[in-house]
């Protein structure tokens, strides 16, 4: 008897593409470092956020999805890289790291407009004791915009720095996603 005839569509498989060393090697790289950076600030960002006391939560969870979501996501990619995965699982890993960037700098961008808004959307509002008295006034000016939020220095402290943190992050985001572009086309 012959043996069964291969199945040409299960061996004909390009194998993997990619550019970056696998193991620990692949962190001396620059994308590799970037990579890292984007796993730690994101990380800032997200622990900033989540330690504010969230006045506008609908454009804070933006922040934190975004924070949270790719802090995993590049984790997992920083994770296929360093134990070698990314080698036996066929596809075009120059394209989806592109792909990958391209979609965190779109999102984090956001979130940091987001964020910006939040932090700059602080009226000036504070809170005084009367003098020769036990009670306490709250001053608010007029507001300018549409959002308006309280914020004590401390709070307002660490919502610029998240602020600040979420602009690093889409800046390693987009320095990846142009040096992954570079890899793709080459």
């Amino acid at each position: 008897m012959s043996e069964p005839a291969a199945n040409p569509a299960a061996t004909s498989f390009p194998a993997p593409t990619i550019s970056l060393p696998l193991g620990l090697p692949v962190l001396r790289t620059y994308s590799g470092a970037l990579v890292l950076l984007e796993i730690i600030f994101g990380g800032l960002v997200w622990i900033l956020v989540a330690s504010s006391n969230v006045p506008v939560p609908l454009l804070q969870g933006w922040v934190m999805f975004v924070s949270v979501t790719s802090f995993f996501m590049s984790s997992a990619y920083l994770t296929l890289l360093i134990t070698g995965l990314a080698d036996r699982i066929n596809t075009d890993w120059n394209f989806l790291d592109v792909f990958y960037h391209f979609l965190a700098v779109l999102f984090y961008f956001a979130a940091f407009v987001l964020e910006a808004a939040v932090t700059a959307a602080n009226g000036g509002g504070y809170v005084t004791i009367l003098p020769n008295s036990t009670e306490t006034v709250m001053c608010i000016p007029y507001p300018h915009s549409n959002i308006f939020t309280v914020m004590n220095g401390k709070q307002y402290s660490i919502n610029v720095a998240a602020t600040i943190f979420s602009f690093v992050v889409t800046l390693c985001y987009g320095c990846s996603m142009i040096m992954g572009f570079k890899r793709w086309r080459a």
